[in-house]
């Protein structure tokens, strides 16, 4: 794999690593200078080099931690917040041999280790954003993630700053967003549906269905920007009565600025001034826009859903 100056490393609710385009103000940083390394928030795991002494120094990787999964992003997560410098040099070449087959096995499954290292990692160095982890994926909290006592002394024993100065500082673009007002299911009063992104894709029509108080797919978060927010998918209405889309997150309000009433219970998107309405009967798996009649079909509850017990 060769370095490049265009993407850069980041994470979505679920604590996947995904690759994104470098933002503006990195490449405003560079002051225009392809050659300079870029800051990059996350590294995939294979991608890795590092000094040895330094290593060591912040603690090496989490012994606590089974075969593979989320030790990127927790060393990302280390690297930043305790004091470090995470680059992509981008004239480097790295060569990365994928094998035919695991040569090793996941006891109980890849899920439940993957979700064993990602609870790790969110447990000693995410504060209170974990929440966003647990409630789109409520699964995760069953999940024995062991002993972390040695991992938080470390953390305090390096004085490492919190993850919100992480986010502010370091990835501000990140899909978890700083301030947000809800974090949870957006729930239609006449209906008792709540707004449900159906696991579709970039440029779907987001969904409706019956609430279920489970988390995952009707987890939104309004944002104190005025974004209705699944992830790095943000609800977007781009012409008169719709459709409701879901679009990548541009930051930049416009079609993607909606406001909310928390007395009158509407939800109006401020470029066309139409209300979020319940779905139509041409069809009953997507919401509708339409001009506010502060009717009940157009009041919508923005509830915090209930974190999962968690051990």
């Amino acid at each position: 794999m060769a370095g490049s100056d265009m993407t850069y490393g980041g994470f979505n609710w679920k604590l996947n690593f995904r690759w994104y385009p470098v933002p503006q103000r990195e490449m405003d940083r560079r002051k225009g200078d392809r050659t300079l390394p870029v800051r990059t928030p996350t590294m995939a795991g294979g991608l890795f080099s590092i000094d040895r002494d330094y290593f060591q120094e912040i603690g090496t990787y989490d012994a606590g931690m089974d075969i593979w999964g989320g030790e990127n992003l927790e060393i990302s997560f280390r690297i930043w917040q305790c004091g470090g410098t995470l680059e992509i040099v981008t004239c480097s070449h790295v060569g990365h041999v994928f094998r035919k087959a695991t040569p090793y096995t996941f006891p109980g499954g890849t899920g439940q280790i993957i979700n064993k290292n990602n609870r790790r990692l969110a447990e000693v160095w995410m504060d209170e954003f974990k929440n966003f982890f647990y409630i789109i994926s409520p699964g995760v909290t069953k999940v024995d993630y062991g002993d972390i006592a040695t991992r938080t002394a470390l953390r305090q024993k390096l004085q490492c700053k919190p993850f919100s100065w992480y986010l502010e500082s370091i990835y501000p673009d990140s899909q978890i967003p700083r301030h947000y007002y809800s974090l949870g299911e957006i729930r239609n009063v006449e209906t008792n549906q709540c707004l449900d992104n159906m696991a579709r894709k970039e440029n779907e029509k987001v969904g409706i269905f019956n609430c279920h108080g489970m988390g995952g797919n009707q987890v939104f978060s309004y944002t104190a920007n005025k974004e209705i927010r699944t992830d790095d998918l943000c609800l977007d209405v781009s012409k008169l009565n719709g459709p409701v889309m879901m679009l990548k997150c541009h930051h930049l309000k416009g079609n993607q600025l909606w406001d909310y009433d928390p007395v009158k219970l509407t939800l109006i998107h401020v470029n066309s001034n139409q209300c979020l309405d319940k779905a139509s009967e041409e069809d009953s798996q997507v919401p509708s826009i339409r001009d506010c009649t502060h009717s009940r079909s157009q009041q919508w509850l923005l509830r915090n859903v209930t974190l999962p017990e968690v051990f």
